[in-house]
C-alpha cells in the first residue's frame, strides 16, 4: 500500500451538521482511486434502492445472472453491489374496476418473479429480505441481496388491503403515485391539473396504513403538495426512492431545498437517482437536435426496441451520430450525479442521503451505465473527500436505518393498547 493510497483510505475529516469535508485528502492517481473503492465495496454494503424489472423477468427470456440487461447477477457481482430493490412496477391505465383487477395480476407477476429468482433460481447467489437485519445477514454470507419496492400506489386501486397484502409479500416502501395522478395522490409530471391538491383522504388512509404494516412511504415521483402533506403525515421516516436535487438540475421530478429539509425534519432518506435527464437538464437545442436525427432514421417511440428495428449499419450510423451531438452538449457524468449527493449532503448532513440507479427503467449517466460499474461512484465520492464510514451511511446504512425505523414503528402501532 503506498503513502498516497494509505492516506486515502484512512482519511477523515470533520462534518458539520450539513456540510461537505472541509478539506481535501492527499492527491491519489486513478489506479490507486479504483483500488481504495473497490477494496471498501469489500467492507461495506451497497444498496441500489431502485431497478426495475419486466414482466417476463426470471424466466429463460430474462435470466436474473446474465440477461442482457444493467442489473443482473453477475453484473452486481462484478461492480461491487450487494442490495438491489428490484421494482414491482405497473404502468397506469384508465382507472377502472377492470384495469385495478389487472393491474393487480401483474404485480402478483413481478412478486412471484422476484422470489422465484431467489428462492428456486439462484437461492446460492442471492437471498431476499423481509427485513433490515435481513440484508445484513444476507450479505455476511458472501450473497447479493434481493429486496421490493412498489413503484406506483396504482397497484392497490382503491383496496385499502392491499397495502397489507402486498408487504407481506416482501414490499418494503411503496411509491404513492407515478407520472399520472391516481386515487392517492398528485404526480409531479402529470400535465393535467391537479386532482387532490397533494394527498386524496384515500391517500391519507393509505399513509396511515404503510406506517401500521411498516411499509416506507416513498415520495418520489409525487407532486411537491403530496410529497409535504406525505411527509408531514408520516409517523415513520419516509423515503425517497429515486430523485435528484432541483438545485443542481431543474426538474419537476426532483426536490427543492424545502422538501430536503423536510425529509430531514421526518428522519428519512432521499436516494439520489442516477436518470441522466434527471441528473442534468438537457439544453433545448440537444433535445432537438436528437429529435431531428430520429425523425431522420425513422426512429419512433423509445427504449431498445426502436433501436433494435433499425438494421445493423442504420445502428452504427445513429450511434456515430450521436456521439457527435454528445461531444457538442457532454451528457450527464458520474460527476454530475455526485454533484447532486454533495448538495442534498450540504442541506440535510450526511445521515439522510442515499444512492439509486433506476437501471432497467431509463437510468444510467455516463461512467454508471450499468451495475458493472457501480464501484465508479464510489471512486468520484473518494476523489472529493468522503470517507469509508460517510461511505457506508450514503450507500446503505442511511437506508437500513430508516427501514428498521419504520419496522419499530410498525411494532408499536401494531401493539395491542392494554
Amino acid at each position: 500500500m503506498t503513502l498516497r493510497y494509505s492516506a486515502l483510505v484512512g482519511f477523515a475529516v470533520s462534518w458539520t451538521a450539513c456540510a461537505r469535508p472541509s478539506t481535501t485528502p492527499a492527491p491519489a492517481s486513478e489506479a490507486e482511486l479504483q483500488a481504495a473503492a473497490r477494496s471498501i465495496h469489500e467492507r461495506i454494503i451497497t444498496i441500489d434502492t431502485h431497478d426495475d424489472i419486466p414482466l417476463n423477468f426470471a424466466t429463460p427470456q430474462v435470466d436474473p445472472l446474465n440477461a442482457d440487461r444493467q442489473v443482473n447477477l453477475e453484473k452486481m457481482k462484478a461492480g461491487g453491489l450487494d442490495v438491489g430493490f428490484f421494482a414491482v412496477f405497473v404502468g397506469q391505465t384508465p382507472r377502472t374496476d377492470s384495469n385495478y383487477a389487472r393491474a393487480k395480476a401483474d404485480a402478483m407477476t413481478k412478486f412471484s418473479a422476484i422470489h422465484r429468482m431467489a428462492a428456486q433460481m439462484y437461492p446460492d447467489r442471492i437471498g431476499f429480505a423481509y427485513t433490515a437485519a435481513d440484508v445484513r445477514r444476507i450479505a455476511a454470507s458472501g450473497r447479493l441481496v434481493a429486496a421490493i419496492g412498489i413503484e406506483n400506489g396504482y397497484v392497490i386501486g382503491k383496496d385499502l388491503s392491499l397495502v397489507k397484502t402486498y408487504h407481506e409479500l416482501g414490499a418494503r416502501y411503496m411509491t404513492l403515485a407515478h407520472t399520472s395522478h391516481n386515487d392517492i395522490c398528485d404526480s409531479s409530471t402529470d400535465g393535467r391539473p391537479r386532482e387532490h391538491n397533494g394527498l386524496s383522504a384515500f391517500g391519507r388512509q393509505v399513509v396511515s396504513e404503510m406506517n401500521r404494516v411498516g411499509m416506507m412511504v416513498d415520495i418520489s415521483h409525487v407532486s411537491k403538495e403530496c410529497m409535504m402533506q406525505a411527509t408531514a403525515l408520516s409517523r415513520a421516516p419516509v423515503i425517497a426512492s429515486h430523485s435528484s436535487t432541483t438545485a443542481i438540475a431543474n426538474h419537476p421530478r426532483n426536490m427543492d431545498d424545502e422538501q430536503l429539509l423536510a425529509v430531514k425534519k421526518n428522519g428519512g432518506v432521499v436516494q439520489i437517482v442516477a436518470f441522466a435527464s434527471y441528473v442534468k437538464v438537457t439544453p433545448p437545442e440537444k433535445a432537438a437536435a436528437i429529435d431531428t436525427l430520429r425523425r431522420s432514421m425513422g426512429i419512433t417511440g423509445g427504449g431498445r426496441q426502436a433501436l433494435a428495428n433499425l438494421s445493423d449499419a442504420q445502428r452504427t450510423e445513429y450511434q456515430r451520430r450521436l456521439a457527435d451531438i454528445d461531444a457538442k452538449w457532454p451528457p450527464a457524468s458520474v460527476r454530475d450525479f455526485v454533484d447532486h449527493v454533495d448538495h442534498a449532503v450540504k442541506v440535510m448532513g450526511i445521515d439522510h442521503v442515499g444512492i439509486s440507479s433506476d437501471f432497467d427503467g431509463g437510468g444510467g449517466v455516463t461512467g454508471w451505465r450499468d451495475a458493472a460499474e457501480t464501484h465508479t461512484v464510489t471512486v468520484e465520492l473518494l476523489r472529493r473527500g468522503y470517507t469509508e464510514a460517510q461511505l457506508e451511511k450514503i450507500w446503505s446504512g442511511n437506508t437500513l436505518r430508516v427501514w428498521a425505523e419504520n419496522e419499530r414503528i410498525a411494532r408499536e402501532l401494531q401493539r395491542p393498547t392494554p
